[in-house]
């Protein structure tokens, strides 16, 4: 029993460290695609490949049907998080580093946190609020370096507001995601919203005549994003939440920042910064603290 234990742990850190890899890809990933490729189009894309890669696992799924009283809540969902996240994701990209869109991808965690206080009314300790405020801090360092007074040009002229902006919706679909995936199964649920969420981006996309301008040399890149950056990494988080639980898998989730920008120095060659130094420390400080926070939560829970 115990032996099967350590294994099963063994198994789920490694699906965590997995994930967190194939999600700090996305960014360097796709950032040779956009040069060539509209980012509404390639959002099309990567979501109906997300789509095409839960099919076994929905096919095999015996979990909770889908059911009238649940589509307003995975529309919402789709909307916010496979509709117009991905358009400002990609525009945002387009316009930024792959370096500083890895970094500011970690927002998503804060905005979570803040909007399950604002809106769902979820407690923090005194840890949970300084976690909170060095998130924000580090978000603003990699966006401004410090530099403040040209703090709205730089936001406009490298689409980091963009990537924010999406960061925020996303972290809206993880609330609402978390009430539909008491309904069902979960499997299923991203298949329907990369199927609708994609089937909607490829739709508008065609009606204003964008071509796909995807090459054969570039196919690589978006099966990577599409199926494994998307589709594969949220089945090896969902596996290791299973095994190792939320507190471990979020910590070593957070990581993606890292190998983020391991891969955009390594591929695109950009340059790394002591902003970015900085707001990485914060940032990774503060995601720590919050899963810190959430274990007392879960304990008292427990208790």
């Amino acid at each position: 029993m115990i032996q099967s234990n350590i294994k099963s742990a063994r198994i789920g850190y490694a699906s965590a460290i997995l994930c967190a890899v194939l999600v700090g890809s996305i960014s360097t990933a796709s950032k040779p695609v956009l040069a060539n490729t509209n980012p509404l189009m390639y959002g099309a894309l990567v979501y109906l490949l997300a789509a095409l890669a839960s099919v076994p696992l929905s096919y095999k799924a015996k979990g909770l049907q889908v059911r009238i009283r649940d589509w307003p809540l995975i529309l919402a969902i789709t909307a916010s998080g496979a509709i117009v996240a991905p358009i400002l994701f990609f525009t945002g990209l387009e316009q930024t580093t792959a370096s500083d869109t890895a970094i500011l991808s970690n927002s998503e965690t804060i905005f979570t946190v803040l909007f399950a206080l604002v809106f769902f009314k979820e407690k923090l300790r005194p840890r949970g609020y300084l976690a909170v405020a060095l998130v924000l801090i580090g978000v603003i360092v990699v966006t401004t370096n410090l530099q403040f007074t040209d703090f709205l040009s730089n936001l406009k002229k490298e689409g980091n507001l963009l990537i924010i902006a999406s960061m925020a919706l996303w972290a809206l679909d993880n609330n609402i995601s978390k009430i539909v995936a008491h309904r069902v199964d979960v499997s299923r649920l991203v298949q329907l919203k990369g199927l609708i969420g994609g089937g909607i981006l490829f739709i508008f996309a065609m009606a204003s005549k964008i071509p796909i301008g995807i090459t054969s040399i570039e196919i690589p890149n978006l099966l990577l994003v599409g199926m494994i950056g998307f589709g594969i990494s949220l089945y090896l988080f969902l596996h290791s939440l299973k095994r190792i639980g939320t507190v471990r898998t979020m910590l070593i989730y957070s990581t993606g920042t890292v190998f983020g920008l391991f891969f955009a120095v390594t591929f695109l060659h950009e340059a790394i910064g002591l902003y970015q130094i900085l707001a990485i420390a914060l940032m990774l400080t503060g995601i720590y603290l919050v899963t810190k926070e959430s274990h007392s939560v879960e304990k008292i829970h427990q208790d």
